[in-house]
């Protein structure tokens, strides 16, 4: 009984300590107070969402270690949008669909952020739909959010593989 249980349990993944440092990140005030980025769930989906891109993109580019890591992540994040869905009393029978929404919708960002650390879409651009769906506050608000996010992807260019896969994220 207790193997079929282990069966049905997932196991804590070892990018768990990364996805919370992401997390924590995208929970920062300032982004909903000078970023003007909406304190909603829609709002703090589209923060982390963005985090969670950046740092897939240099993941990516990383080491093996570093991709393992990158596909960690991405549990994580199905585990936390499964986790709060059902909190929010979201049923089994609707809730594939709702997470693999949220998935896409996080695999749509990570394009983009390629696209704009490749030099191919303008990061003014990229942080307009993936930070406020094209809903842009003021110009203030979005030039410095994606001021934040040009400092955060430097930032994870300068990190090492090991200590990104350790769960130090800069």
């Amino acid at each position: 009984m207790r193997s079929l249980m282990r069966l049905f349990r997932s196991e804590p993944s070892e990018a768990q300590p990364l996805y919370d440092a992401a997390v924590a990140r995208a929970r920062e005030p300032d982004w909903y107070v000078a970023g003007e980025v909406p304190d909603t769930m829609d709002g703090r989906f589209c923060m982390l969402a963005t985090i969670l891109s950046l740092l897939d993109v240099r993941l990516e580019r990383g080491s093996g270690a570093a991709r393992r890591a990158s596909v960690g992540i991405a549990e994580c994040f199905v585990a936390d949008m499964d986790s709060h869905m059902r909190e929010a009393g979201i049923g089994d029978p609707v809730m594939g669909k709702k997470v693999g929404k949220l998935v896409g919708a996080l695999g749509g960002r990570v394009g983009a952020w390629r696209r704009a650390i490749d030099g191919e879409e303008s990061w003014q651009a990229v942080t307009a739909r993936s930070v406020y769906r094209d809903q842009v506050p003021n110009a203030d608000a979005a030039d410095y959010v994606e001021r934040r996010l040009r400092e955060y992807w430097t930032a994870l260019e300068s990190s090492t593989d090991e200590a990104l896969v350790a769960g130090v994220l800069p």
